[in-house]
């Protein structure tokens, strides 16, 4: 099985240069956990839920917004991202999907077709097709 028979195909993307606040409306609006960034369509960083949170102040959700929280809010996306992003190809197979997920303890992989954003890979995806492999298994054994 490939990368691309299970990826998610509508990946959220913003530009490097939106600020904070983008990623807020993002996060607040789906049920996404990772962002990606890119600039001039150039996969070139990644935000989690989990980076997001651990930059901002829990004041933020509340609305009782500090100087200090409009200061981070206001940070461009670039300064806070990811950059050191593991990316795979969509004709990969799944099992080095899980590869790349446990050596480099990440928890989404970027996917994409030469050097394009085609989709991203969760670790959830992977657990998914695992679940439905096993349960097909089970129904004809």
């Amino acid at each position: 099985m490939k990368v691309k028979d299970i990826m998610s195909t509508q990946p959220v993307c913003i530009s490097m240069d939106e600020t904070m606040w983008a990623v807020k409306r993002v996060f607040d609006k789906n049920s996404f956990h990772h962002v990606l960034v890119l600039d001039q369509g150039e996969l070139r960083g990644v935000i989690s839920d989990r980076d997001y949170l651990k930059t901002v102040s829990p004041h933020v959700k509340s609305g009782a917004i500090t100087s200090r929280d409009l200061e981070t809010m206001n940070k461009k996306v670039h300064q806070i991202m990811s950059r050191n992003v593991v990316a795979i190809q969509a004709s990969e197979s799944v099992m080095r999907s899980v590869m790349l997920f446990n050596q480099n303890k990440i928890s989404c992989l970027p996917v994409l077709d030469k050097n394009k954003v085609v989709g991203i890979l969760s670790w959830r995806d992977v657990m998914r097709f695992l679940e439905e492999r096993v349960l097909n298994k089970q129904k004809t054994d």
